[in-house]
């Protein structure tokens, strides 16, 4: 009876320090029959769409070319006896590049000058011909004056005598005589007549050999300048500013004018023109989005262009474009575009591949999405993630015009205060509600931890530790028994 008593005690003391584990124990239970708890809307942030200006540019490769070129032919036969200029370096108008052997066209000149000479010679000489039959003529014409003068009066003698014959008041005598002065005087005026006619030829004559002789002189002149010409050609000259290339022909060579060959060629570099070639549909488009008012050619838009060379380096200086080419090729469908850019240092070189970046017009109300935004279906259809205002997360099919930096233009799809998820897109399906924070805004604090607080419950564990504790109590209560 008392060994029954003795092994109760230890049970009565144990129970009250058992009692909270199996409560603890029990509710554990209770929680894992009701499941866990439901998690919270995944956070995601987004960005407001809102329209911006922006200037849309057009990338199009192109090829340089020179601004001017001039290859270098020889306009005069002949010995090459001089080259004057250093190849590869920069000439001015003007300057002299060859030298031919002017000896025989120094010669021609020399004979020219002396054709001019004679030429004027004989004009001096017709001059004085024509002042001789000009002063004959005066002459003549004197002489006829007088012989005139001189008949009239034995006229009129000679017609008195007739009428004092009849009367016998003169004798025939004195009226034959009479009758011959007369004659005689009016063979003097005919002849002084022919005498003015042959003198006026006489001038005609002159004349004529006056205007021969300078038509001579102009023709001697003519050749004169012509030999002047030809002489000038044996110094071959820059026709335009700019760098010269290698020379084609030696001293010593024998060049014949106008070869087929080029001596040398010249092209001028600053400025220089850039070539592009540009599809008609890209034309068409800009012309459309000037004309519906999406696009303006005002303001800031001045045609500019940039360039970016094949080391992907961007050409320090901007250009302009300088005009279109008026047809377009039909094997390409495409049509030049020239644009023009400042060389001062030559860094750009005929034939270099370069890409062009044209300021095609503002866009005063541009859609811009960055680039992270965007994802594609399996059509490859580009599509964005936006919240709605219930939260809900909802796919829209967008249409993309172009890259803008690291953004994509959106023509379609999109429109002013739609909210377009950014980070956490893996979080977000069409249809679930998500916690949306603004793009660049600290998280909002979350009752999240508090659900970590529960595993400190799990400390409970601790009173099992008291509980042994107190098992170990009645240890000690026996030891007076025992000792007992």
């Amino acid at each position: 009876m008392s060994h029954s008593k003795r092994s109760s005690l230890p049970l009565r003391i144990m129970a009250p320090a058992l009692l909270p584990a199996v409560i603890l124990l029990a509710s554990c239970n209770k929680k894992q029959q009701a499941g866990p708890a439901p998690m919270p809307p995944a956070e995601v942030s987004f960005i407001e769409i809102k329209t911006e200006s922006t200037v849309l540019k057009n990338e199009l490769p192109g090829r340089t070319t020179p601004y001017q070129i001039a290859e270098i032919r020889p306009q005069a036969s002949g010995i090459i006896t001089k080259r004057l200029f250093t190849e590869g370096t920069d000439v001015q108008m003007g300057d002299v590049l060859y030298e031919i052997d002017p000896s025989s066209y120094e010669a021609a000149k020399d004979s020219a000058e002396a054709a001019v000479n004679v030429a004027k010679a004989n004009h001096s000489t017709s001059i004085a011909a024509l002042s001789a039959a000009r002063a004959a003529f005066t002459a003549a014409k004197a002489a006829q004056t007088r012989a005139v003068a001189n008949a009239e009066p034995l006229r009129l003698r000679t017609a008195r005598f007739q009428e004092l014959l009849s009367s016998k008041a003169v004798s025939q005598q004195d009226y034959d005589d009479s009758a011959a002065a007369l004659k005689q005087s009016e063979a003097g005026i005919d002849s002084a007549a022919a005498a003015v006619v042959s003198a006026e030829a006489d001038i005609q004559r002159a004349e004529a050999a006056v205007k021969a002789a300078e038509a001579a002189i102009q023709t001697a002149e003519a050749a004169l300048a012509s030999a002047e010409i030809n002489l000038a050609y044996t110094k071959i000259t820059a026709p335009i500013s700019g760098r010269i290339g290698r020379s084609a022909i030696t001293t010593g060579a024998l060049v014949t004018a106008h070869q087929p060959l080029a001596l040398a060629t010249i092209q001028q570099l600053n400025p220089i023109y850039v070539d592009v070639p540009q599809a008609t549909a890209e034309l068409l488009q800009l012309r459309r989005r000037l004309a519906d008012g999406r696009l303006s050619q005002n303001g800031s838009y001045s045609g500019q262009a940039s360039l970016l060379l094949e080391d992907n380096s961007e050409y320090e200086l901007k250009g302009v474009v300088q005009f279109r080419e008026v047809s377009v090729d039909p094997t390409t469908g495409s049509f030049i575009l020239r644009l023009v850019f400042a060389n001062p240092k030559n860094d750009l070189l005929p034939g270099m591949f370069v890409r062009a970046i044209i300021d095609e017009g503002a866009n005063n109300n541009a859609i811009l999405v960055p680039q992270q935004c965007v994802s594609r279906n399996a059509s490859g259809d580009a599509l964005v993630m936006t919240v709605g205002a219930d939260n809900t997360v909802e796919a829209k099919m967008i249409h993309i015009d172009r890259a803008i930096g690291n953004t994509w233009l959106v023509s379609e799809g999109l429109k002013v205060g739609d909210r377009v998820i950014r980070e956490g897109l893996l979080r977000a399906r069409p249809g679930a509600v998500v916690n949306p924070v603004p793009d660049g805004q600290a998280p909002a604090a979350t009752t999240a931890p508090a659900a970590t607080t529960a595993p400190a419950a799990t400390t409970a564990p601790a009173a099992p530790a008291a509980a042994d504790s107190a098992t170990t109590t009645p240890a000690n209560a026996d030891s007076p028994t025992t000792t007992k």
